[in-house]
């Protein structure tokens, strides 16, 4: 009987150990590192659940771009301006925005354009093009609005190629409401531009589609007389934001949805205090902090490497932060930053690692 007594103490006491490690490690997601009050590495995974979905339906709405439509139950709503994360089958992810219809809660659309190694591809569109077709089980995490639709009376929406897609949902809820808008779509050729007979159809009179092969650049002058109370959305190549942005007459800026982050690895050598390991790193002009974070932290958490997905985000106790990213408003970055992309404006970043 003592020795039942003794099995049944020792096996309940195990089971108390590991529900205590379970949450230990629930609340700090670098344990056994101390726990944050409030902790920052990996926040928002709650809100990034990764979901299974189906592709259900394939096409191609121009010439080397492919839309997918991806079915799933217990979608989240979302908004026009909204994106996923799709996780590959290789496990790499990628941020596509969504583009098709907000109110359809069975299934997600993206469109994706195929760039090559030579154009400076990482492989991401690629896979997509080769591997995912109608009857493909992929992951997906979000959806997440870093563009959001604000409301305004009037908009001017300016798209350069596959660009259109986080503009398209825009374009119908500004219709839909009945606002004053105008779109300017532009791109190399009819061909490679996808949607362009949909936002024809949707205002005729209030669509302008400009190629490259025909026309030449787009005239932008036409924003240096907008009214009050116009609000500039435009996604597409960095040179068409910048002749957008500086089109503007001086006091305005465009809304900006952006391909790609700035790169991590331009600038110059700094040093990174990890105050909770009590160890100094240097990262090089050519690393980023997350990389060489890594090789004192392996487990550190992290997803896009490209400043979208907040997955890396840490907190900074001391430090002129050099911010690179497109996710944090300007009030996170007070305090702290995403370290895929982010680097230090100075000599030296304290982090609470």
């Amino acid at each position: 009987m003592p020795r039942i007594r003794t099995v049944v103490l020792v096996a309940g006491g195990a089971l108390l150990v590991r529900r205590a490690l379970r949450r230990r490690i629930t609340g700090s997601p670098l344990w056994p590192l101390p726990a944050l009050e409030e902790p920052i590495s990996g926040r928002g995974r709650q809100a990034t659940v990764t979901r299974r979905v189906l592709v259900a339906e394939r096409h191609s709405p121009a010439a080397g771009v492919v839309q997918l439509r991806l079915e799933g139950s217990g979608l989240p709503a979302w908004q026009p301006g909204a994106h996923i994360d799709l996780v590959l089958p290789s496990g790499t992810v990628r941020q596509y925005s969504l583009c098709g219809d907000p109110a359809d809660r069975d299934a997600y659309t993206v469109a994706v354009r195929l760039i090559e190694d030579e154009q400076g591809g990482r492989g991401g569109s690629a896979e997509v093009h080769e591997q995912l077709h109608v009857g493909t089980e992929v992951e997906i995490r979000g959806p997440r609005n870093r563009f959001p639709l604000a409301p305004a009376p009037a908009y001017v929406f300016v798209a350069g190629g596959i660009g259109i897609t986080p503009i398209l949902p825009m374009v119908r809820a500004a219709e839909a409401a009945g606002a004053d808008w105008r779109l300017l779509y532009c791109g190399r050729h009819r061909a490679t531009m996808p949607y362009v007979h949909e936002t024809e159809k949707l205002g005729r009179d209030r669509t302008t589609v400009v190629t490259e092969h025909e026309s030449g650049l787009p005239d932008l002058s036409f924003l240096g007389g907008l009214p009050a109370g116009t609000v500039v959305y435009c996604c597409g190549p960095e040179g068409l934001m910048e002749a957008v942005g500086a089109a503007l007459p001086e006091g305005r800026t465009p809304r900006l949805e952006r391909f790609s982050a700035a790169r991590a690895e331009d600038g110059e050598a700094f040093e990174v205090e990890l105050r909770r390991t009590g160890r100094t790193l240097t990262v090089a002009a050519d690393q980023s902090v997350l990389s060489a974070v890594r090789e004192a932290v392996p487990g550190l958490l992290y997803s896009c490497q490209q400043g979208f997905c907040g997955t890396c985000r840490q907190r900074v106790l001391e430090g002129e932060i050099d911010h690179r990213d497109e996710l944090l408003t300007d009030a996170e970055r007070a305090d702290s930053m995403l370290i895929c992309v982010s680097r230090c404006a100075g000599e030296r970043l304290v982090l609470d690692l």
